[in-house]
């Protein structure tokens, strides 16, 4: 028997109820089976998760039907829709904090899901099933009393994965679950998905951009463009045997972020690594003995019984040299510290010890008002751009707002200067997108915008924090080769932080591979990936999933 059905569905937001966001879409799932639902941000893959636990805005058009197990999950009442929902099918959201309360720890939120679903547990039986369940996506019962903010980007899909497995779903929707996560952890929680789903007969419908991860976990594909499914078919034939344009198109961009471009890889020597040190430029950058200690939050009675308090060494003795026009990858799993040094760096939370210098600088003994004009020449590029950008701000004002942060330009030399950046950046016509707002914009578009409000000061190094893993493969390759256009014509210098190493491999001159705080192994990009001398750089190689075709 079927386990899933959709027939014929159309859905239309009440924002643009003439277009049509899923246009004519059919398809079936079955008890245990995989299905990859891949395609480019804007297509329709999200509405279509989403349709299927019935989370559209109210006003929305829909026509078609949805069914499970022969019902329409369309006639389901309130009480019957609360069990389906986490209780029948699952989702798990590719923003865990749209999902994670603030106000509520990680504890909490187990609790409360398994109290809601299940009543007859007592509350010690849903905690060590909880807490089975987390250990089981690696987060430690340590960090039972946290709450979200206090968990890294990776760990808080982690903790998104444990709440959508808590009641043995019959099926679970996937909505990008491992965007945040490194190749190891990914590679262990869809090893677990995948186990599920053959041992208690679980349907996944995997919605990805990444289609070496579809095509390792997955039984058949289908693929999406501009609101119809173009394609599908096992994996083996759409991998091997494409027969739409788009998914050929798909196929060449993320096959060509696996190949290496030696012509287009910086070899100089500010580039090289591993050259003899008295031949090296002074850094651009210079980290020495960099530490970034948190205590661990505890209760009362915690703090009397414990002598010492518990840290968490989140960024620990880190050195590295930057040089100028080099483009440094920062590569580790969810939760190493990555992201909490790129911030340590910025200064934007002051470290425990240690020495950060900039163009001979040292950021960690300036005053305030000496740190904000030097991050004129150090900008970032965040992993989720409608995050760093004010939605209620025209695209064209966010550009120029650090122009009037810095005191760079009037209002008529800034509007100049954003629509030459605009330009540069491929949003043309440049006034048209200027009066726009990022709701507006697909996920390349809006990262685009981060980008040229990050070049607009004109500085000298970019922090990039996982700039292109929201995108799909066809999106990256555009971003990825626009940033390394950009960086030849404002002679920038990049720390590029990825959990994804074909990126890495495909935009970095050097890798530096972090793992508990700690760079373990740091090298020139084909020396890391040929010869990797760490145990841990040799665990997330053989975890990286290739796509063979």
């Amino acid at each position: 028997m079927t386990l899933f059905c959709i027939e014929n569905l159309h859905i239309a937001y009440p924002t643009n109820p003439g277009y049509w966001a899923v246009d004519d879409v059919s398809f079936t799932l079955n008890p245990g089976e995989r299905l990859g639902l891949v395609g480019e941000s804007g297509c329709g893959k999200s509405t279509l998760g989403r349709a299927a636990m019935r989370l559209l805005p109210t006003a929305t058009k829909i026509e078609g039907q949805i069914k499970f197990k022969g019902q329409s999950v369309f006639e389901l009442n309130p009480t019957q829709l609360r069990q389906f929902r986490g209780g029948v099918v699952a989702l798990v959201f590719q923003d865990p904090m749209t999902r994670l309360d603030p106000l509520m720890t990680i504890g909490d939120h187990c609790l409360e899901t398994l109290q809601a679903h299940q009543p007859q547990l007592s509350r010690s039986e849903c905690k060590q099933k909880a807490i089975e369940t987390l250990e089981a996506v690696k987060i430690p019962a340590n960090r039972w009393s946290q709450y979200p903010h206090e968990f890294s980007g990776g760990m808080r899909q982690r903790v998104a994965i444990a709440l959508a497995l808590l009641l043995n779903p019959k099926m679970i929707v996937a909505d990008e679950p491992t965007t945040s996560l490194d190749v190891t952890v990914s590679a262990q929680i869809l090893q677990e998905l995948t186990r599920l789903c053959q041992e208690r007969e679980m349907a996944l419908l995997l919605i990805s951009h990444d289609l070496a991860m579809v095509g390792e976990y997955c039984d058949r594909v289908a693929v999406m463009y501009g609101g119809k499914l173009v394609e599908m078919g096992a994996v083996g034939d759409i991998l091997h045997h494409p027969q739409h344009e788009y998914t050929r198109s798909l196929l060449q961009a993320a096959l060509l972020m696996q190949t290496v471009n030696d012509g287009e890889q910086c070899r100089d020597v500010a580039c090289n690594v591993s050259t003899s040190k008295n031949n090296l430029p002074t850094p651009i950058l210079r980290v020495q003995q960099l530490k970034q200690y948190f205590t661990l939050e505890q209760n009362f009675i915690a703090q009397l019984l414990s002598r010492e308090p518990q840290l968490i060494k989140a960024v620990d003795e880190v050195s590295f040299d930057l040089y100028p026009g080099q483009v440094l990858g920062l590569v580790g799993e969810s939760g190493c510290g990555k992201s909490t040094l790129s911030r340590t760096i910025l200064q934007l939370i002051p470290p425990t010890s240690g020495i950060v210098e900039f163009q001979g600088i040292n950021l960690t003994q300036l005053n305030r008002k000496s740190l904000r004009d030097m991050r004129r020449h150090i900008q970032m590029i965040f992993q989720d751009p409608l995050a760093c950008l004010n939605p209620l701000m025209r695209v064209g004002d966010s550009i120029a707002d650090p122009l009037f942060i810095h005191h760079l330009a009037t209002a008529t030399e800034a509007k100049h200067q954003v629509m030459e950046m605009l330009e540069r950046v491929g949003l043309t016509p440049p006034d048209d997108y200027y009066h726009r707002y990022p709701r507006d914009l697909s996920g390349g578009q809006q990262q685009r915008v981060a980008i040229a409000r990050a070049l607009i000061t004109r500085p000298r190094l970019i922090i990039c924090d996982e700039p292109v893993s929201m995108l799909d493969a066809s999106v990256q390759t555009q971003v990825l080769e626009l940033m390394r256009s950009l960086k030849q014509d404002f002679e920038l210098t990049y720390l590029f932080i990825t959990h994804d190493l074909w990126v890495a491999r495909f935009f970095c001159d050097a890798i530096a591979v972090m793992n508990r705080g700690q760079i373990v192994e740091m090298a020139e990009t084909e020396d890391l990936f040929t010869n990797p001398q760490h145990p841990y750089t040799q665990t997330l190689l053989q975890a990286a999933p290739l796509l063979t075709v």
